[in-house]
């Protein structure tokens, strides 16, 4: 993927370019940018068995109670988002068909170069970091508002039913993992892994083999925003694929906790598990804190 120019208006009239390879992977991509374009893959209706057994190592019981959940047909990132693409939807004009107060404002272009050391973390290719929930929310937000498409974070269990790409495996790859196939702090291992890299930075995305529904770095990199408020257990939880979100108005939305799946560059193997949940505050950012958009069918 070439460099961003400048960014150039997308018609919200123009059908999705439709992409295929190999076999079975079916692709969608939204220009954003000169050069900088959003692949989506879409991930087929079907159910799972969401959650970890108690007989997973390093599994919680936030990861309990395991529950089926029957999800329709949606489109989710190929890749977490870049820094091109996070710096052309960022740097995207107010449409004039979209009024006003509808329209996020005050996205940083480059959130990186804030940093001590951007060298370890910059880079086109390399996912956006030190982006929080609620910017996250804002980046999803220009999307529909300039496409007309339903874009948003993904709900958790839309989340894991594409990581596990129909595996019930620890890793969509298998019982262990090792630093060959994700990004993550290599001087630990799970179970009967062996030690590797710790590269001790993000890597560019896709620089891994994507898992069988042609998704990459579902395990490692960064932890990936979700759309659902953090709950102890599944206790209660949707089975229909949607966000569980708190609906109380006694509550303080600003202190619901929000949920991050995948594990990043700087976690242990067991918290880049498929099952692993974790959280932060909506306005917390991170280095190791970056996110991949969903897109809804159109009712």
């Amino acid at each position: 993927m070439a460099s961003p120019g400048a960014p150039q208006r997308a018609a919200t009239s123009e059908p999705w370019r439709i992409l295929r390879w190999r076999s079975r992977i079916w692709a969608h991509q939204e220009p954003l940018a000169e050069g900088v374009v959003l692949t989506m893959v879409r991930i087929p209706a079907g159910s799972f068995a969401m959650g970890a057994p108690e007989t997973e190592a390093g599994s919680s019981d936030s990861e309990r109670p395991v529950h089926r959940v029957t999800l329709r047909e949606f489109l989710l990132g190929q890749t977490p988002i870049t820094q091109a693409q996070w710096r052309a939807v960022a740097e995207w004009a107010k449409p004039q068909h979209v009024d006003a107060e509808r329209w996020p404002e005050l996205l940083d272009p480059d959130p990186v170069a804030k940093l001590n050391d951007p060298e370890r973390f910059g880079g086109d290719q390399r996912p956006v970091v030190m982006v929080s929930w609620m910017e996250a929310k804002a980046f999803c937000e220009r999307l529909r508002l300039r496409t007309g498409k339903h874009y948003t974070l993904p709900s958790e269990a839309q989340w894991e039913y594409a990581c596990r790409a129909g595996t019930a495996t620890p890793f969509h790859v298998g019982a262990t993992i090792n630093t060959e196939l994700a990004n993550y702090d290599g001087d630990f291992v799970y179970q009967d892994g062996v030690k590797g890299k710790d590269r001790r930075r993000t890597t560019e995305v896709a620089s891994f083999p994507a898992n069988p529904w042609g998704l990459h770095d579902m395990h490692g990199n960064v932890w990936e925003w979700c759309l659902d408020h953090w709950h102890d257990s599944y206790a209660g939880a949707p089975d229909d694929g949607s966000a569980w979100l708190n609906d109380d108005a006694n509550v303080n939305q600003d202190q619901n906790l929000q949920l991050l799946r995948g594990g990043s560059w700087y976690s242990h193997p067991g918290d880049c598990r498929s099952a692993c949940r974790g959280r932060s505050h909506p306005g917390d950012r991170g280095l190791s804190f970056g996110f991949r958009v969903c897109c809804l069918p159109q009712d």
